[in-house]
């Protein structure tokens, strides 16, 4: 409450709200009159109210009102003129559970109105009830219809909650799966054996350990792209990141058909394994140029743990894989 002059509808208002209240079910009004002003209701002797005073800072009585608005659980609207208009307006745009009655026309009625348009938690029905004229019985199907929106405004607030809790919980699962995934090659790169002919193990370090660098690059690139699930991520950095590496591979063997009778898996890992982390940190950018047809091709009897040897002046022999940013070795 922001007055308790008789031309203002706040003093009918704690009047009735004073009339029903008991001993058993006491209430309490809070007053934010503007500095150096008070209020007094003129309570009945043994009201179960408690009027409670909080001075604002302002002196001027439209502040404090607006800036209380903001704050409502619930605005009931009627009659009024301007200043009612424009708090119907701030409480639909806030979302605020807001209940014009129409009936007696004033800023309220036009509220009605604009509530019509916004609807926000309010149905047919409540709009009806709004605009149906005053009746026996009307006080508590409206504060029966404002009670309904203020319900369904806290589901809304629990499911927008549920939802972002939901996301935050999938973001921490992908980043921690992406530790794993990292972890895991750092630790096959680490624990790579001695070189040798490549049997089964050595093969399958010197390809688990790319992929999943390719699951971490394309896990971490999903915290900043969170329009698909950190699974279907981690799918198409797999695929991209193996795409990759098996291409590498291909071009070395075509250059060294020997290379597999005396794998370096360690020596090799240290390379494949940041090429499969980029590629699966910029899969869309892989499968782009895979679709482009971008092969990679090393000349036969390159070495494919040399350094790239400087092209000719005027020309380029560069060879890349089709991971963005990675050039293989020539």
């Amino acid at each position: 409450m922001f007055s308790s002059k008789p031309t203002y509808i706040e003093r009918d208002v704690v009047h009735g709200y004073a009339e029903a209240c008991t001993a058993e079910t006491p209430g309490n009004v809070t007053a934010y009159p503007p500095r150096h002003r008070s209020v007094d209701f003129a309570l009945p002797e043994g009201s179960c109210v408690t009027v409670e005073t909080v001075r604002d800072t302002s002196g001027e009585w439209e502040v404090a009102y607006y800036r209380r608005l903001l704050t409502s659980d619930g605005v009931l609207l009627m009659g009024g003129g301007q200043s009612t208009r424009i708090a119907g307006i701030i409480a639909m745009s806030q979302r605020i559970p807001v209940m014009p009655v129409a009936a007696f026309g004033g800023g309220a009625g036009q509220v009605w109105v604009n509530l019509d348009k916004v609807r926000n938690d309010t149905d047919d029905d409540d709009i009806a009830l709004m605009g149906d004229d005053w009746r026996a019985g009307s006080a508590s199907r409206l504060v029966a219809c404002l009670l309904a929106q203020r319900r369904r405004w806290l589901e809304a607030q629990a499911a927008i909650q549920r939802e972002e809790r939901s996301r935050a919980w999938a973001l921490n699962s992908g980043l921690l799966a992406a530790v794993v995934c990292l972890l895991g090659a750092l630790g096959l790169l680490i624990s790579a054996g001695d070189p040798g002919p490549a049997h089964a193990q050595r093969l399958a370090v010197f390809l688990s350990a790319p992929l999943l660098a390719a699951v971490a690059g394309a896990l971490i690139r999903h915290t900043f792209d969170t329009g698909t699930g950190w699974l279907q991520s981690a799918v198409r950095g797999l695929g991209a990141g193996g795409v990759s590496v098996l291409l590498y591979c291909a071009s070395q063997l075509l250059a060294l058909p020997d290379l597999l009778d005396h794998l370096d898996v360690r020596r090799l890992l240290f390379f494949t394994v940041p090429l499969g982390f980029s590629a699966g940190f910029t899969f869309d950018l892989v499968y782009e140029r895979l679709r482009a047809g971008a092969v990679p091709v090393t000349p036969a009897g390159a070495d494919p743990l040399a350094a790239p040897a400087q092209p000719p002046s005027g020309g380029s022999s560069s060879t890349q894989t089709p991971s963005v940013g990675s050039n293989s070795p020539q």
